[in-house]
Parts: structure tokens; C-alpha cells; sequence
């Protein structure tokens, strides 16, 4: 039976917990501008390893890689949504899902 879907809140949370042991055994003070910059990070690593797969960076890279990568940048969304309460559920809703709504 295939697992049941992650909530935002509840991939947050567990996010949060994994931050919270990385932040204590690395020392590192996560401020407003870390979040943010641990964003920029994810996402630098994520295209590193997409212009590897398509020959275009240097090195190696598997699709592998390329998923790790991207659960490492939605996980520090989910966690810099948290920092700023960014309800993300709403915002999804108003922003991208209003588009699926019959035009009145």
C-alpha cells in the first residue's frame, strides 16, 4: 500500500525537526537571512545537478541527485515559509488554484 501524501504542515514539521538537529550538530544560528539564503543555496544545487544531467555542467550527476536536490529546496521553503508565516496552503490556493475556478 503506497504511503499516504505529506500535508505542508506536516512535511514542515518534520523539516523543522531535521533543521533543528543539522542546526545543533553544526552550531549554526539561523537567523532571517539564513533562511533565505539556505533557499538560494537548495536552488544553486538543484540546477548544478539538472545542467549535469543535460551535459552541460561539468561532472556527474543522477536523477537521483536531481530529486535529492529538489526535496532539499522544498523543504527550505517549507521551513522559510514557517519562519515568516507564510501560510502556504492559503497562498497556493489564491494565487495558482483560482486559475481552476470557472470564469463566472
Amino acid at each position: 500500500m503506497p504511503e499516504r501524501p505529506l500535508t505542508f504542515s506536516e512535511a514542515t514539521d518534520s523539516a523543522e525537526r531535521v533543521s533543528d538537529i543539522y542546526a545543533r550538530n553544526f552550531n549554526i544560528a539561523r537567523d532571517d537571512d539564513w533562511y533565505l539564503l539556505k533557499l538560494q543555496e537548495e536552488l544553486g544545487e538543484l540546477a548544478q545537478a539538472h545542467l549535469r544531467l543535460s551535459r552541460r555542467g561539468r561532472g556527474e550527476a543522477t536523477e537521483h541527485d536531481r530529486a535529492d536536490e529538489a526535496a532539499d529546496l522544498l523543504c527550505m521553503l517549507l521551513l522559510y515559509a514557517r519562519r515568516f508565516d507564510i501560510d502556504l496552503d492559503a497562498a497556493v490556493r489564491r494565487k495558482w488554484l483560482t486559475w481552476l475556478e470557472p470564469v463566472a
